[in-house]
């Protein structure tokens, strides 16, 4: 039995030239076809309509954003009044608290006289024994 001999290098080289070249034009052809060029056509269609939709969310997110910072300066506006008014009303009470001390103070001060005034007499009324 002789063993098989395959093609030479030469014929080898020819046949992938071949096989290249018939490649080569199967996607020359391909390329030419006109459902190609229009499913080309659709995915750039299908492509800017997307990108189109993607810049309309980016639009509305950064409205939305807009008026989220509008809400929360508001609410800080809201805040800040707030506290102020807060603030106000406990420097009233404080000045209230103050004066109705001072007034207790003066009354405490006028009924400790009055006693030490009534003991001053009661006393000298005693040693003039009248």
């Amino acid at each position: 039995m002789s063993s098989y001999k395959g093609p030479d290098p030469q014929q080898r080289q020819s046949d992938a030239a071949a096989a290249k070249k018939a490649m080569l034009e199967k996607f020359r052809a391909a390329s030419d076809d006109p459902a190609v060029a229009e499913r080309r056509a659709t995915r750039t269609a299908v492509n800017e309509a997307r990108l189109a939709r993607v810049a309309e969310r980016e639009a509305a997110k950064r409205v939305h954003m807009a008026e989220l910072a509008e809400q929360a300066a508001r609410a800080a506006e809201l805040a800040l009044q707030a506290q102020r008014e807060a603030e106000k009303a406990e420097a009233l009470i404080a000045a209230e608290k103050v004066e109705r001390e001072a007034l207790l103070a003066a009354e405490q001060k006028a009924a400790r006289d009055a006693r030490y005034a009534a003991r001053k007499a009661a006393k000298k009324e005693r040693r003039r024994g009248y």
